[in-house]
């Protein structure tokens, strides 16, 4: 059975080089050993992850994710059962939401602005996979 399991969180600090850099790199190392692929979108202020795999896998790494001192206010915003991947191609794409269209957020929220804590799961999955349709991920996983 596989899962998939959609979040926002805060970060620490500000992500910026490196940092960022050091949280896609253990994503793309470890994820394909516990075959996990997802997608991560950022920006200064928000992370938005939605992790796939199976169903012990993917709640030991959300639980990892609530303890991480790098996430602050971590919120579920969706969790099911799935029958396929939505996001297989990657061991963890990534999203710059600071290079999001207006446009393309007005589709599913009330403002042109990406906010997850006020808007439902489903409106933020949808744009998730609007983004993976229109060819924004920055960096497919090896």
């Amino acid at each position: 059975m596989i899962v998939r399991c959609l979040y926002a969180s805060r970060p620490a600090d500000s992500l910026k080089g490196k940092l960022l850099d050091a949280i896609l790199e253990q994503s793309r190392t470890n994820n394909p050993k516990l075959g996990i692929t997802g997608l991560l979108c950022v920006s200064e202020d928000l992370f938005i992850q939605v992790l796939e795999g199976g169903r012990d896998e993917v709640c030991d790494l959300f639980n990892a994710i609530v303890c991480d001192p790098r996430h602050n206010h971590v919120r579920l915003l969706d969790y099911q059962e799935i029958s396929e991947r939505s996001f297989g191609n990657w061991t963890m794409g990534h999203v710059s939401i600071a290079k999001l269209n207006p446009a393309m957020l007005l589709k599913y929220f009330k403002h042109p602005v990406l906010d997850p804590f006020e808007s439902s799961g489903k409106a933020t999955m949808a744009l998730l996979t609007d983004l993976v349709a229109a060819g924004a991920i920055v960096r497919r996983g090896e």
